[in-house]
């Protein structure tokens, strides 16, 4: 019980930071940098910003692994047998991926756009008039993907959320039966 309840907390709190970070920084850190005065400094911070915060972030994915193999171990007699837990796992699997593989194709998105940011912009993922293609499309996508990144985060508590309602003990009981 105590090793569930420690892999579940670190698999809701990397779950958690994901999703804040992701937020904090579409909403403030990139809303912040587009107030810069200088157009060159606008991209160059916003990019300074997401670098640190992507130790932070590697760690919360790596723990939220490790977490989430904890917990399908503990619970592969219950995900075998109690109706939908093993759809669920699948599903929440299939999210947690594909908003990793987001969260890695936006970061190389900005190692894009930071090599490119003597160029100006109007804001991190607003391109100025006359930017090169190359940056317009790297910052058009960002654009995006900085609200698809918290929405996959979201989703994954959400289902995580799930998870932990179908380990209640009256719907443990009404899955198992027959």
């Amino acid at each position: 019980m105590a090793g569930n309840l420690f892999a579940r907390s670190i698999h809701d709190l990397s779950a958690a930071a994901w999703f804040g970070g992701a937020l904090m920084g579409a909403i403030g850190l990139n809303g912040a940098t587009a107030e810069a005065k200088d157009p060159t400094e606008r991209t160059r911070l916003s990019s300074a910003g997401w670098m640190k915060w992507a130790p932070i972030q590697t760690a919360a994915f790596a723990s939220h692994l490790v977490a989430d193999l904890a917990i399908a171990w503990e619970n592969k007699g219950r995900i075998a047998k109690q109706d939908g837990v093993a759809r669920d796992t699948a599903i929440k699997t299939a999210v947690t991926v594909a908003g990793a593989a987001v969260t890695l194709y936006a970061g190389i998105l900005g190692k894009k756009v930071e090599k490119l940011a003597d160029q100006g912009s109007q804001g991190a993922t607003e391109p100025r008039p006359g930017a090169s293609d190359k940056l317009k499309s790297a910052q058009e996508q960002l654009k995006l993907l900085q609200w698809a990144i918290p929405a996959f985060a979201a989703a994954v508590i959400i289902l995580g959320a799930k998870h932990g309602e179908m380990q209640r003990p009256k719907n443990v009981f009404q899955g198992l039966r027959p």
